[in-house]
């Protein structure tokens, strides 16, 4: 085995202290496999350790334990044994959110301890991580606390998803905040991505979530972070129709098993901003996939109701929640070859999702839908569908439903991820999709259950029908935040586009801020293996010349490679499907020139489809420029973006 740590401490020297002789201190080093990365781990009085990139320090002194029965794991820990071990392979993800193949490199330490539990450390290229695992003779625990610390080298900036509470849809703004500004009592959801020392991001986040509640994150006024998580539910109460709040809650966070691994704790490290476009690590720490058989997930894009308010145009009959609209989207998706439409809010009666609305016909379109060879995906509130679990399912699957989207959980303590765990095996047991709005520490888990094909939890298009705060300032910071995490269901799509100067919410005729070719570009820099088109299918169906892109557009990919990226600012982005190459650009409010590096494609000729923003897009953001031009590896070509602009293209033989 290749060598790849060293033990600086083999032998336990003695620290003296005062009050005599502390705890001996054990001290480990593990690097990275292109020995970029350094961790160095510490025991003591406490387990402490250190992340260095490239010699520089990034983190000091974070430390972690967890208290289990009153009993605290990780103070004064002493070493049993130790283990190391490298791995070096590719994974196939049978859902390509970003490539089709991923490379999973690691080397990692094992500390053994007294008491019934071990630390397992890892240094991946991409970052580092570590997780505790204890082998307790009890059956059942509970866990009173985790502390977890990421203590950084410097008061650096950092984008901060403050929330008012652990009720919420963390669908937050990224905003960038010194650390020793975030009070202790400023909690927020994941990730927080640190600008550190050099320029270096670190994204704060977690993986393998399981039987335990989601990581949220405050300030410690000491340039860190610290770990605080939602307890666990004694008491719920159900507001409305879909608020279903904690009411009571337990001094402990989770009830579960004396034997297990606990989720990992990770640091995503990125010298250039664009590797956190590309950076796998929360994905590859996750528990590998559940589901045998993933040849009947089929990612894709769905034709979506809600934003456009069932608004379609020049019909014979009433728009709305009805047999004659949805067939309307079925026939729109079956014309472009778009898999699936949703039937969102409307088509059942609240609180009960076996009582379908009289003026939808379900049998009928389920039968028209697979006619046209067009998936079924229905909305839901979780806690009907938790209520008539198995009923619904079954109704569900006698329907031929291809999916569910399934909303406002707004919780992530232990009992809505057991949920999230729930729904996502019986749905695989039915070869069904699961799309899960209303909250974001289940995007973590698409690599344990594939067929949970994207996820809400940021704050997506749907914002702007009643407010200006989905604008391409927020929209170019997601790829570097909140997609970190994984897939993001942010619903791009829209036809009516805004200068600042032109916009205004309104909720049943939405527009979105920025210009039309924004828009484009969401489809190749934003991921989302089920991607929305948001607008009414009228609106698509004026526009032949933008369904040349949009229809083909893939939402899975072969490969990717940023071509240029600046946090909080622009994204130039090449992905590959097969054998054709899509470009994507966007900018925040700031007029740019960009240069597309046509080196990435293999040699030959190709043929170029761009999309560009037009000389007026600055006054009227709808105005673009279709071109069609040739181009090879040697071809570099100049775009200019308007303000709150893009660029999209699409390379073929």
């Amino acid at each position: 085995m290749k060598s790849f740590w060293k033990n600086t401490a083999l032998i336990l020297v003695p620290l003296l202290s005062l009050a005599g002789t502390a705890l001996a201190q054990a001290s480990y080093n593990l690097l990275s496999p292109d020995k970029r990365l350094e961790v160095r781990i510490r025991t003591g009085e406490r387990f402490q350790y250190d992340v260095l990139f490239k010699g520089t320090a990034l983190l000091q002194n974070s430390s972690f334990s967890i208290d289990i029965d009153h009993t605290t794991l990780g103070l004064q820990p002493k070493v049993k044994t130790t283990k190391e071990r490298s791995y070096d392979g590719i994974l196939e993800p049978p859902v390509r959110q970003k490539f089709a193949k991923v490379r999973e490199n690691y080397n990692e330490l094992r500390l053994t301890m007294d008491g019934n539990y071990a630390v397992v450390f890892r240094a991946y290229n991409e970052g580092v991580a570590y997780r505790l695992e204890t082998s307790l003779p009890q059956a059942e625990v509970k866990v009173y606390g985790e502390e977890s610390s990421f203590n950084f080298a410097g008061d650096y900036r950092v984008y901060y998803p403050q929330e008012e509470s652990f009720f919420s849809h963390n669908e937050r703004h990224y905003l960038p905040v010194n650390l020793n500004t975030i009070a202790p009592s400023a909690i927020a959801s994941l990730p927080a991505v640190v600008e550190a020392a050099n320029g270096v991001k670190v994204a704060v986040a977690e993986a393998d979530i399981e039987d335990y509640p989601g990581l949220w994150l405050r300030g410690t006024s000491n340039n860190g972070l610290a770990a605080t998580f939602p307890p666990y539910p004694l008491k719920e109460t159900l507001e409305k129709d879909r608020d279903f709040k904690v009411t009571q809650a337990a001094d402990y966070i989770a009830v579960t098993r004396g034997t297990r691994s606990y989720p990992w704790r990770l640091l995503g490290i990125a010298e250039k901003d664009g590797d956190l476009i590309t950076n796998q690590l929360v994905w590859l720490l996750a528990k590998p996939s559940q589901v045998q058989d993933t040849s009947w997930i089929k990612p894709g894009k769905v034709a979506w109701d809600w934003w456009n308010a069932l608004n379609i145009d020049g019909v014979d009959f009433k728009s709305g929640v009805n047999t004659q609209t949805y067939k309307y989207f079925i026939d729109f998706a079956a014309k472009y070859g778009i898999p699936y439409i949703i039937l969102d809010e409307g088509w059942y009666k609240l609180g009960n999702v076996l009582e379908v609305v009289p003026e939808v016909n379900m049998e009928e379109l389920s039968a028209y839908a697979k006619q046209k060879n067009v998936g079924i995906i229905l909305w839901m509130v979780w806690k009907t569908l938790d209520d008539q679990f198995d009923p619904a399912f079954d109704e569900f699957q006698k329907w031929g439903v291809k999916g569910l989207k399934i909303d406002f959980m707004q919780r992530d303590d232990q009992k809505l991820i057991n949920f999230y765990f729930k729904t996502s095996r019986e749905a695989a047991k039915r070869h069904m999709l699961v799309d899960f709005h209303g909250g974001q520490s289940q995007i973590t888990m698409t690599r344990t259950w594939p067929n949970m094909i994207s996820g809400e939890g940021v704050r997506g298009l749907e914002w702007s029908k009643w407010s200006a705060e989905t604008e391409p300032q927020h929209n170019i910071t997601l790829p570097f935040t909140r997609m970190f995490l994984g897939p993001m269901d942010f619903t791009p799509g829209a036809m009516l586009n805004a200068t600042k100067k032109d916009f205004a919410p309104i909720f049943d005729r939405p527009m979105s801020l920025g210009t039309r070719c924004h828009q484009l570009g969401m489809y190749v820099v934003f991921e989302s293996p089920l991607q929305m088109l948001s607008d009414s299918p009228s609106n698509y169906l004026r526009e032949p010349e933008i369904m040349e892109f949009l229809a083909p557009v893939p939402s899975v990919w072969d490969d990717t490679k940023v071509l240029d990226a600046r946090m909080a600012e622009y994204a130039l982005v090449a992905r590959r499907s097969g054998k054709d190459w899509y470009v994507g650009a966007m900018t925040n409010w700031t007029a740019r020139d960009l240069e597309v590096d046509f080196s990435f494609l293999p040699a030959g000729i190709f043929w170029l489809e761009a999309y560009q923003d037009g000389v007026n897009a600055d006054r009227v953001a709808s105005d673009y420029k279709k071109t069609r031009t040739q181009v090879t590896r040697d071809t570099k070509l100049k775009i200019s973006l308007a303000p709150g602009g893009g660029w999209a293209g699409r390379i073929h033989q």
